[in-house]
């Protein structure tokens, strides 16, 4: 059985700090992607049940001694160093196998590194990323200090300069990004999401979206999660956006699964298009640099880095 984790970390422009991060992970790495406007990096690990908890702890070591969530400044929402740490199965049948290995990863993560762990997801009643990302560590601390919520592992209290992780067992998320042609601006991004977003006017089933402005591209972004590639394929995404305003080029980030494809426009140009049963199947792929500056060099398996909850 294999299962994936994707662990999001808060960082997405030190290259020597992303690759030392992405080594630490002691697990099969399949993809990393690496934003700087988003100033995140997300990374997609395979690997059995009772192996992978380890690993994603290895790396989240590493994690705590590169990034400080005190000094981070970037676009996409977040409450840690290691911001969200998801453990994710293919298959219904390894459902159960998920939520043990993100249980045991929680722990982990409590015991061994001191971080507050919050379950979200069907491992907390369907509790969201949001409800505990809403006004970023600051309120998260304020909030545990009240008494108003208690990490469900580790200590109840902010660390120092990781802050808190979020952990969950789910199927595959596609994380989905569409800028828009000018002179669209933020206000018409965040407008669109407000629409598309599932309880909007135009509400999609399963669909996150926040309205971005990208400083290095300078253009509006719309940033979804998927959370239900089946019931809102990427084709009905793209459409529900176009009938406000004109997409001008699409981004898949990390990993998605080949059915989440079906249908979709030919005429729109999409980077990092890459799916799951490609990259199990390839065991890896090259490794771009995650600035977006060519390839990297290392030795070993060659993973590819692309310049994000992505949760």
């Amino acid at each position: 059985m294999t299962l994936l984790a994707v662990p999001n970390v808060s960082e997405g422009r030190d290259r020597a700090a992303i690759d030392e991060i992405a080594a630490a992970f002691d697990a099969r790495l399949l993809d990393v992607h690496s934003d700087p406007d988003h100033h995140r990096s997300v990374f997609t690990l395979a690997g059995e049940q009772r192996q992978l908890a380890p690993a994603v702890l290895g790396g989240a070591r590493e994690v705590i001694r590169r990034v400080d969530i005190g000094r981070h400044h970037g676009i996409h929402p977040r409450v840690g160093a290691l911001d969200v740490a998801p453990v994710v199965y293919l298959e219904e049948s390894d459902r159960g196998a998920a939520c043990a290995e993100a249980l045991v990863l929680g722990d982990m993560l409590g015991e061994e590194l001191g971080l507050p762990v919050f379950l979200y997801g069907i491992l907390a009643d369907g509790r969201p990323r949001a409800e505990l990302r809403r006004g970023g560590p600051a309120e998260l601390g304020r909030r545990i200090a009240a008494g108003e919520l208690r990490p469900d592992f580790g200590p109840a209290a902010l660390h120092p300069t990781a802050g808190a992780v979020l952990v969950a067992a789910r199927r595959p998320l596609v994380a989905f990004n569409v800028e828009l042609a000018p002179p669209a601006t933020l206000e018409d991004a965040r407008t669109i999401a407000a629409r598309i977003r599932e309880g909007g006017v135009e509400g999609l089933p399963g669909v996150r979206a926040i309205g971005l402005w990208l400083e290095h591209r300078d253009v509006a972004q719309v940033s979804t999660n998927v959370e239900d590639h089946r019931a809102t394929p990427l084709a009905a995404l793209v459409q529900a956006i176009a009938r406000q305003a004109a997409p001008a080029r699409a981004e898949l980030v990390g990993l998605a699964p080949r059915a989440a494809f079906e249908g979709f426009p030919a005429e729109l140009p999409i980077s990092g298009r890459r799916l799951i049963e490609d990259a199990l199947r390839d065991g890896g792929c090259g490794r771009p640099d995650p600035l977006g500056n060519g390839l990297a060099g290392g030795e070993g398996p060659q993973v590819r880095r692309r310049t994000v909850d992505y949760g």
